[in-house]
């Protein structure tokens, strides 16, 4: 097997002053006798001191909505946020769902009219992303008094959750309703691996062969790749992908592959959500120093976060993705909220991931503005399936926007550089002027601007939202790409080889999953692909890995759960 270039960015980018001054995201779990409060605050009335503008105004933090928000006026000390219970209440616990702009000192107060206050809560060393404060008070209403800042901005919240009980009978409070979300049937998964209860766009090709017998070689290939890479080297209850193979043994990209692969195999294997639980625990206690509520890129063999300490695009948007997964799974009843959690991580993928001006995805938060990377994005970061169910979930049109910002981007690559072949470039530049395939190294390696080891991975993402959405501009790059591979290789599969330039020549001799795989998904695209589809199965079935092939081994299994009729958009 071939070593791939594991880079994520030049240890140089990473500026000490802005790594020290945002402080690192970590997420506290309420304990399980939280479920017997309820909660008070959802719809009630609510002040503040200040709001930033006319959108953000403190009812936005008691709609019940992961993705609305209350904001003060930046740069000001102290500012209040409050709410009004209608009546007298016992409150044992808050729940403070910070934005990036979170309070490190503040209280929580109670008071019986409003006038008077009672702190029954106060830290000076708060950390954003989420507090769930047990706490004992008393009072009609419940303040956030924040006194620092823990940036230059404001105080914002997505939600303040307030739960107690309360006697007698309190003035209506209005109901609010949530995207909706399928109850999972009691005991098991809600989508159990090969219940195929969603159903693929129409016309869309699988391996020839029984169902049953196609997933059942999905199960085996999984316990293999389970065995493998799904490891508990470092305590504290957590799990971890590690790869062998990368520049680092734990990254990013591998415990999002992880969280994934193990929401969808739920109903294979028992132990799925315990797994999943377990990396999710690791994710939260590995945050980004510089953007709150997403995964730092690299850990050691101690687990400890190195190289800076930022994140890598993929990897969140896998955890995210992973996340809205696990809710349609199991709920988000339990000892994590998944949904939360999901659209608290797509907001900080927004926030610190996409390119405010192209709406495109940059390498990671370590690149702003005035740096040399600004303008880059990496092909196999367009997630389209993703962008979808990150609309769904958050209801932000953003995300739309997204979603056909790098469909046109893709269809412009295809038909500017590569019109025989329909090849994406590791890294293209200048994407907010004329964006075009890198010409040398811009990060990685010399191969930037070729079919090399990340663009690999294009075929499957592409084909993936293709084969579940029926997508014709999905649609239409995949075909590409099928149409040429199929013809390069006289529908050999061993005659994939390692990399391409984008007008088709080889780079490198060998066979690796990671190149032949995610052709198998563009070629369900294609009615007349059949006899090609079957060779690429046959192929991935007859490819053995060891220990370290942890790259190919876990882009070759999300292929074989997609192209049997396994991967769904939540």
């Amino acid at each position: 097997m071939h070593a791939r270039p594991r880079l994520r960015h030049p240890s140089t980018i990473l500026v000490p002053a802005l790594a020290s001054a945002l402080i690192a995201s970590v997420f506290v779990l309420a304990p399980p006798g939280f479920a017997a409060d309820s909660l008070l605050s959802q719809g009630r009335p609510a002040t503040a001191s200040s709001s930033e503008d006319s959108t953000l105004v403190p009812a936005k933090a008691f709609d019940g909505s992961g993705s609305t928000r209350w904001a003060s006026v930046e740069g000001n000390d102290p500012e209040w946020l409050r709410v009004d219970l209608g009546q007298s209440a016992t409150i044992s616990r808050v729940k403070l769902t910070w934005e990036a702009a979170y309070g490190k000192a503040y209280r929580i107060q109670t008071s019986a009219d409003g006038s008077a206050w009672t702190d029954v809560y106060s830290t000076t060393a708060g950390d954003g992303a989420v507090d769930d404060l047990t706490l004992s008070g008393t009072g009609r209403y419940v303040r956030l008094y924040g006194t620092a800042r823990g940036t230059a901005y404001g105080y914002s919240l997505y939600e303040m959750e307030v739960y107690g009980s309360a006697g007698g009978n309190p003035s209506p409070t209005p109901t609010v309703t949530p995207t909706p979300t399928p109850t999972p049937t009691a005991g098991g998964p809600a989508v159990p691996f090969g219940g195929h209860t969603i159903p693929y766009a129409s016309g869309m090709l699988r391996p020839s062969g029984g169902q049953a017998a196609l997933d059942q070689k999905v199960v085996d290939y999984y316990k293999r790749w389970k065995a493998a890479f799904v490891k508990q080297n470092c305590g504290n209850g957590w799990y971890q992908i590690i790869s062998p193979d990368a520049d680092h043994p734990y990254v990013a990209e591998a415990q999002g592959y992880g969280m994934v692969i193990a929401a969808t195999m739920a109903g294979a294997d028992p132990d799925a959500k315990k797994i999943f639980d377990g990396l999710l625990k690791y994710v939260l206690a590995h945050p980004s120093s510089i953007t709150p509520g997403l995964l730092a890129a690299e850990q050691d063999t101690s687990c400890k976060s190195v190289n800076g300490g930022d994140s890598a695009t993929d990897g969140d948007l896998d955890v995210a993705y992973g996340l809205l997964l696990a809710d349609r799974q199991w709920g988000s009843a339990g000892a994590y909220d998944y949904r939360q959690l999901a659209i608290k991580t797509i907001n900080a993928i927004k926030s610190g991931e996409v390119n405010p001006t192209t709406k495109l995805m940059k390498l990671g938060d370590w690149t702003s503005s005035g740096d040399q990377y600004y303008w880059i994005s990496r092909s196999s970061d367009w997630m389209i399936d993703h962008f979808r169910a990150f609309r769904k979930a958050t209801g932000d049109a953003t995300w739309d926007t997204v979603r056909t910002n790098h469909q046109n981007l893709i269809a412009s690559q295809q038909a500017n550089y590569a019109a025989s072949t329909g090849l994406l470039a590791d890294f293209v530049v200048n994407t907010n002027t004329t964006p075009k395939p890198a010409s040398g190294q811009v990060l990685e390696d010399p191969n930037d601007g070729k079919y090399w080891w990340n663009a690999c991975r294009d075929p499957w993402r592409i084909g993936a939202d293709a084969v579940t959405s029926g997508d014709a501009k999905s649609l239409a790059a995949a075909r590409k790409l099928n149409t040429w591979i199929k013809g390069k290789t006289g529908g050999d599969p061993s005659k994939i080889a390692v990399g391409y330039a984008l007008n088709g020549t080889q780079i490198s001799s060998g066979s690796e999953p990671a190149y032949f795989a995610p052709f198998a998904v563009a070629a369900m695209t294609d009615s007349g692909s059949q006899a090609w589809l079957d060779a690429l199965w046959n192929k991935m079935l007859d490819t053995s890995f060891t220990p370290t092939d942890y790259f190919s081994t876990s882009i070759q299994l999300q292929v074989m759960i997609t192209v049997t009729g396994n991967h769904w958009v939540p």
